[in-house]
């Protein structure tokens, strides 16, 4: 069947159409994405503002057009941390729902943890053993460790590379303070989460999934997508360190230029590679391999499993 994933981020609203049954692997069909930028439309109490929500509303009614153009049997759309975090979440919510007809499904911290886990260890595989989950959203940090395919530790952590950068590194280029208290603000939060992580014995696989990974690895050197998904791609802890130090200097206009950084998150690659390398280091991480498969991927396993 063909199915259609809306997909509510703090950047993005991207669409994902499939076709997939259970026990088989979804096979992308196309994808449509619309730059949104979410959190820029937050407030100082953190409410959504109606610009946002206007926009929300009309990205979605184009998503379900796309989708039914492509003949998407069924379309789910949720969000995440920008929309569960918000005040007015509710109300939002609601436009949406009037506007498109639409029930947006908000994903809890854990949800979106425990859901990427699922799509990780489904591309990993059983051979992988004890699986790590490093995933830098926009929004929030998810981490998740386990054996099965429902972790035994997943933590949501607010410490997405959009966020960070809003809140610590606005400046473009940052200063060297700015820096200074991104990092040590990034690895305090990490210190405080890391403990039952640190009890568990050690993985036997560590992948790491989202936009933010996936730039990191391919600037230090890692296949282009167009190479496809089968690629091996590699992302060690000193290539992050060295690409924090080779982009500190420069602006959002000039990272455009690295290789795989978009224009849409050229200004908050610094802040990923800050939370990824402090996650790295933390967790005893010195390489990890890119997984292509995330949250949408899991969103859509599991739905197939429940109509199995």
């Amino acid at each position: 069947m063909r199915l259609g994933v809306i997909d509510i981020g703090s950047n993005t609203v991207h669409l994902l159409i499939v076709d997939a049954h259970h026990g088989a692997a979804p096979i992308p069909a196309t994808s449509h994405k619309i730059l949104l930028r979410l959190s820029e439309h937050v407030d100082d109490e953190g409410r959504i503002d109606e610009g946002g929500a206007a926009d929300l509303s009309r990205f979605v009614a184009e998503c379900l057009e796309v989708a039914e153009d492509q003949g998407a049997e069924e379309v789910f759309a949720f969000a995440t941390s920008a929309v569960r975090e918000a005040p007015n979440g509710d109300e939002v919510l609601a436009r949406v729902r009037a506007e498109t007809g639409v029930d947006l499904q908000v994903l809890s911290g854990e949800d979106e943890a425990r859901l990427t886990f699922l799509a990780a260890r489904r591309w990993a595989g059983w051979s992988a053993g004890k699986l790590l989950v490093i995933d830098i959203g926009g929004g929030s940090l998810e981490l998740t460790l386990g054996d099965d395919e429902d972790p035994d530790i997943a933590k949501s952590l607010l410490l997405g590379a959009g966020r960070t950068t809003r809140e610590l590194l606005a400046a473009d280029p940052p200063t060297a303070q700015q820096i200074k208290q991104a990092r040590r603000h990034v690895r305090a939060t990490l210190a405080k989460e890391i403990r039952p992580y640190a009890r568990a014995s050690s993985p036997d696989t560590v992948l790491g999934t989202s936009k933010t990974m996936r730039s990191l690895a391919r600037i230090a050197g890692a296949a282009p997508s167009a190479d496809g998904p089968y690629v091996e791609r590699r992302l060690r802890r000193d290539d992050v360190t060295a690409t924090i130090a080779r982009i500190t200097p420069m602006t959002a206009e000039q990272r455009v230029e690295l290789p795989g950084v978009s224009a849409s998150r050229a200004h908050q690659i610094l802040a990923g590679g800050i939370v990824a390398e402090a996650a790295m280091d933390l967790l005893g991480v010195e390489e990890l391999t890119i997984c292509p498969w995330a949250l949408r991927e899991g969103v859509l396993l599991r739905y197939l499993d429940v109509l199995a």
